[in-house]
């Protein structure tokens, strides 16, 4: 059995408001505050950091104010996904699309691996015995019937 790999952990939230939507599809850019040592004062400034955010539906419009972890890689420059509208700016959030859950991140991202490996001539079904387990609150991807102590969500 090989060891289980960490597929997501979203323990770390963090707020961020979006400067630019539309331009990239699924992908906006948002302005984070971050603090930055002065090591000639010995003193930190606030500063902030403009970071690209993955929006599965396109549903986050410019002014938002959101809450986005730090995910796996979705290209090379997108490193962080939003995982909620904290405040929406202008139309309300029940007439846009839906921010998809963690667990329906993780449903989507393995359908899409699966129809990939289907399609490449690689799918031996085999893939279905796996399940994603969570161990001590950490969501992993392997065999279920391998690891001790956890709860099988799939």
């Amino acid at each position: 059995m090989s060891t289980p790999k960490i597929v997501a952990s979203a323990t770390r939230q963090i707020n961020a408001v979006v400067v630019s939507a539309g331009l990239m599809q699924k992908t906006v850019k948002a302005r984070v505050g971050v603090q930055k040592w002065n090591g000639h004062i010995k003193k930190h400034f606030n500063r902030s950091t403009n970071v690209l955010v993955h929006d599965p539906n396109s549903s986050l419009r410019i002014g938002d104010i959101i809450s986005i972890s730090p995910g796996w890689r979705y290209s090379k420059h997108v490193h962080h996904v939003v995982n909620s509208i904290v405040a929406p700016f202008g139309d309300p959030i029940e007439a846009r699309p839906a921010v998809p859950t963690l667990q329906e991140r993780l449903e989507s991202r393995e359908a899409k691996r699966i129809r990939k490996d289907k399609k490449r001539g690689r799918w031996t079904g085999e893939e279905e015995s796996e399940g994603i387990v969570e161990v001590d609150g950490v969501v992993v991807e392997g065999q279920a019937e391998g690891v001790e102590g956890e709860k099988v969500l799939a």
